[in-house]
């Protein structure tokens, strides 16, 4: 099991196991704080009662040694780690009272020797991943817990067996979000939660230790109340705190650099801090519309950091492709993940950590959609529902090819604001909007990919989650701030930080993001929308910390996605591998798709009649990864794996991550 995440820690391995009590605890070491032999995991606890296996960092340790020093609640210490000083903090406090003083990302499981009951738990905001779940019958059911499922998969109890209900999760969001997973009978542990199970109760019980919706909702009843620039001032303390605390490493450290705003005050504040030049990195496109690196360039010039830029071909970033199924583990369509594994490579190669300026834009309103989507609702929900479905479906009868025609016939007649791509793709969308019967239905429309993936998927349903079905209680809040605290309990989470930590893992690279300190969440959550969008201009707290650092004339600019132009390439270079994956034949012998509909799509995105691109993303990521499951030892459709061989060890685990 732990061979199979290899990767996440190429630096040691340990083993400890309890033959008696059926427990097994594996862990790989990624060696970030104190290199030496006194870091190793499993790691017992001074008093010999609590056996911590733990993936991350805990940013304020120093201060919990402190505290535990000054009230003599520890016997010793034998190292500088964080995973000592947790165990310690369990020694002395408990586990559920250390980890609500931690102040950091990671996910652990922690064996109780004398309760004998294991614990599981995850950061606030879920940066670092833990899988978990009973898998076979009877006196063979085995508890298995892990960073990736691929660790899980490695049990022989382990039956993999694919959920249709996650699969049309995935079509619609792009990931299957917390707590499903693409199996059945595993889940991910939801961020900021505790999980505990023993023999005597192996029915696995939740404790919620901390609450992103919580957080929302009380900011909303308590907002800052003092002045802008007071606020900016707040917010320059916060983050630069932040950031100080999440530079400690014993091994070369950098940051991301897209040269937007979020990574900009990133790196700002780090060099602010650093006695020298913040290594920094970024990569380039030549494809028109999709190159950050000459912003980023700038920004590093000007705040002197040592920048490396890597400029790469399109055929280079699709080389990428068959490698996304082993690396995200289970089906996960976000394209930009391409992007973000080869500025994750580009790092790897100069520095073991790297800061980055991610969740930046949903603490802060940085996406356009808030704003579309709040400005829409009032719009349309002045007229009656009845009326509002009658108009879309007048213009959903007029075929998005006829659609464009007719703009392309009177665009130049139009001004230039009124002129869009794809007009028919975009009037069909807003017609399904326009449709919508509430704030969040028009919400969840401008977030989904198929918006009826039960209809593709073969025996598929689509499970509630917080988008569908089971939305959150948000008191208080109002439409933009609700659509924000959505994202953080959704799409940060099971998209962003899922991007992030296994393109960055998969090359060993530790990633941190110092806006999800929860201080600065909970800070953000505070702050009134009138300081988030301001005079037109989005995040306008978080910009005025940067224009202390960085001269505002750098950082104007439109925003600009992290993606590739995977829909041309669906049409090119990469025609050929979709068609094998997406044949009639293939469809019908896997028994996973509706043959007829999804092959009407790929026709008519070839045509050029609609721009699929994305829902057809989201299959050809399934089938690619359908694929790699049938044959582990390879890539998807090309290529054996060329990867480090890990040692060989030999390891039996009863209940093991």
């Amino acid at each position: 099991m732990t061979d199979a995440i290899y990767h996440r820690g190429p630096d040691d391995a340990g083993y400890w196991s309890d033959g008696e009590h059926g427990i097994a605890l594996g862990h790989r070491r990624l060696a970030i704080i104190d290199l030496s032999p006194a870091g190793q995991q499993p790691m017992r606890s001074c008093s010999n009662r609590f056996v911590l296996v733990f993936n991350g960092e805990i940013y304020n340790h120093l201060d919990m040694r402190s505290e535990l020093e000054a009230s003599a609640d520890v016997c010793g210490w034998r190292g500088r780690s964080d995973t000592e000083t947790l165990l310690a903090g369990f020694d002395a406090w408990g586990i559920a009272a250390t980890v609500e003083r931690a102040i950091g990302m990671f996910a652990f499981a922690v064996w109780d020797r004398e309760a004998r009951v294991l614990t599981l738990g995850r950061d606030r905001v879920g940066e670092k991943p833990l899988y978990y779940g009973w898998q076979g019958r009877g006196d063979d059911a085995v508890f298995l817990f892990g960073s990736e499922l691929k660790a899980l998969r490695a049990h022989p109890a382990c039956a993999a067996d694919i959920d249709r209900a996650a699969l049309c999760l995935q079509l619609r969001h792009s990931y299957v979000p917390a707590p499903h997973s693409i199996y059945r009978g595993i889940a991910k542990l939801p961020p900021g939660c505790l999980l505990t199970v023993s023999a005597g109760r192996p029915e696995p019980v939740l404790h919620t230790y901390w609450s992103a919706a919580q957080q929302w909702t009380a900011g909303a009843a308590t907002p800052f109340a003092g002045t802008p620039a007071q606020a900016v001032d707040a917010l320059d303390t916060l983050l630069s705190e932040a950031v100080g605390a999440q530079m400690m490493a014993d091994v070369p450290l950098g940051a991301f650099l897209s040269g937007g705003v979020d990574s900009s005050a990133i790196v700002a504040l780090m060099q602010a801090r650093s006695t020298r030049p913040v290594q920094t990195f970024s990569i380039g496109f030549h494809e028109h519309g999709f190159d950050e690196a000459p912003h980023a360039k700038a920004v590093a010039r000007h705040l002197g950091t040592d920048h490396t830029e890597l400029y790469v071909t399109a055929a280079q970033a699709r080389s990428v492709i068959p490698r996304l199924p082993s690396m995200y583990d289970e089906p996960f369509s976000d394209s930009s993940q391409i992007p973000t594994f080869l500025v994750s490579q580009l790092a790897r190669r100069h520095v073991t950590v790297s800061l980055s300026g991610d969740a930046g834009d949903e603490l802060f309103c940085g996406y356009t959609r808030y704003g579309f989507a709040a400005h829409l609702w009032k719009s349309i929900s002045a007229a009656p529902l009845p009326v509002r479905r009658l108009a879309a479906r007048g213009i959903t009868r007029v075929p998005v090819a006829s659609w464009n025609r007719l703009a392309r016939t009177l665009g130049p007649c139009l001004p230039r604001a009124m002129r869009f791509a794809n007009t028919g793709d975009k009037l069909h969308k807003g017609a399904d909007i326009m449709a919508s019967a509430s704030l969040d239905a028009v919400y969840l429309g401008l977030v989904s990919h198929w918006d009826d993936p039960a209809a593709l998927v073969i025996g598929g349903h689509e499970p509630h989650t917080l988008l569908r079905g089971a939305a959150p209680v948000l008191a208080g809040l109002g439409s933009v701030e609700r659509m924000m605290a959505l994202d953080t309990l959704t799409y940060l989470p099971d998209d962003i930080l899922v991007k992030v930590d296994r393109a960055a893992m998969s090359v060993s690279l530790e990633t941190r993001v110092p806006f999800l300190d929860h201080r600065v969440i909970e800070f953000a959550a505070r702050l009134p929308l009138a300081l988030k969008l301001r005079d037109g201009a989005s995040k306008w707290a978080l910009r005025q910390v940067l224009y202390r650092y960085v001269p505002q004339a750098l950082i104007e600019r439109p925003k600009m996605g992290f993606g590739v132009p995977i829909g041309d390439w669906l049409r090119g270079p990469l025609r050929d591998w979709a068609e094998t994956l997406l044949a009639e034949s293939r469809l019908r012998s896997e028994g996973f798709f509706a043959p007829a509909l999804l092959r009407t799509r790929w026709r008519e995105h070839l045509d050029g009649r609609r721009n699929w691109q994305y829902h057809l993303w989201d299959v050809l990521m399934f089938q690619s990864w359908l694929e790699q499951q049938a044959s582990p030892h390879r890539e998807a459709g090309d290529a054996a794996l060329h990867c480090p061989a890990p040692p060989a060890v030999a390891a039996p685990c009863p209940l093991a991550t």
